[in-house]
């Protein structure tokens, strides 16, 4: 993953539990890296081992890590460093969601060696609609659902994410209903 990924975990670390926590969470994974580059690729299980040291540090379950990092994905780093791309995704939550599959094939412009994820957006409906995620990367879903939580927040409408299919249950890829009114 790109450095960004890590710098994004470290800012949602530091920003709510101070320097510190954001230093033992860095030995403890064994990521010796003084600072990311946002524009240069890193080993996924870097981005992983900082996930789960959080979990140990900060004493929070895996998921509800990568949850909040889902938010903070969509409200600070994707504020900042993809503002534009953002607002051109839709006027509100269902039309971002609608335009959805596309919004990587933009990204991709500025990060050429992104692996992203796929989506497949159906049954929609007035206030509602499902998210299929595919990726190649095991273990996101909690993420993708911090993301969907985020988007929701972004665009100050109540959501309901329901979990309708996951990839680690056998399924072929993750599938989340979202709901808002």
């Amino acid at each position: 993953m790109y450095g960004i990924v890590n710098k994004a975990i470290q800012g949602l670390v530091i920003e709510n539990f101070g320097l510190d926590s954001w230093e033992k969470i860095k030995k403890q994974s064994g990521v010796s890296v003084d600072g990311f580059l946002s524009n240069e690729p890193y080993p996924d299980q870097t981005t992983f081992d900082l996930a789960i040291a959080a979990s140990e540090i900060l004493k929070i379950e895996l998921k509800d890590v990568l949850i909040s990092f889902g938010e903070y994905w969509v409200l600070k780093t994707g504020q900042e460093s993809y503002g534009a791309l953002m607002k051109a995704g839709g006027e509100n939550l269902k039309s971002f969601l609608i335009n959805l599959p596309n919004f990587h094939s933009r990204v991709m412009l500025i990060y050429p060696n992104l692996t992203p994820p796929e989506f497949k957006i159906s049954n929609i409906e007035e206030n509602s609609l499902d998210v299929h995620y595919f990726s190649t990367r095991n273990g996101l879903h909690y993420f993708m659902y911090g993301l969907l939580q985020g988007l929701g927040k972004m665009y100050k409408v109540e959501t309901k994410i329901e979990v309708k299919a996951l990839k680690t249950d056998g399924a072929y890829n993750d599938i989340f209903r979202v709901s808002w009114s």
